[in-house]
């Protein structure tokens, strides 16, 4: 029965037994059970909202010339992803706070980040 029916657990097929006239326990067959594997990991939202984003704001953009520079792509990224990128659950603010910055501290300059893929903006004094 549970190889007939893959997602039926221990319960659901103690119950048929029962309804059949089989009388045995449910940790009976449980135990007879096939065993199912862990957890695969791309079922961890968190993990896969992580692995989405990397995917479409950088390895999307570039070209991998070998792991070395996957390396130096990914810590440059990781760099901007804490420091600048904007997140809408710390309400539009970077995982880093940043200091507003007045109009009066001079005009906005564009700071490439991540090898000029994404910028972040600030104020300098002309």
């Amino acid at each position: 029965m549970a190889k007939a029916n893959p997602l039926w657990g221990a319960p659901k097929i103690h119950g048929e037994l029962l309804m059949l006239g089989f009388i045995i326990g449910e940790r009976s067959v449980s135990h007879f059970m096939p065993k199912r594997p862990p957890k695969p990991p791309w079922q961890n939202p968190y993990a896969e909202r992580l692995v989405g984003s990397i995917r479409r704001e950088c390895l999307d953009h570039v070209v991998v010339l070998g792991e070395r520079h996957l390396h130096r792509i990914l810590r440059s990224y990781f760099s901007y992803y804490h420091r600048a990128r904007t997140h809408l659950s710390l309400g539009k603010d970077a995982p880093k706070p940043r200091a507003v910055q007045p109009s009066s501290m001079g005009d906005i300059v564009e700071l490439p980040e991540v090898g000029g893929l994404h910028h972040r903006y600030e104020r300098r004094a002309a």
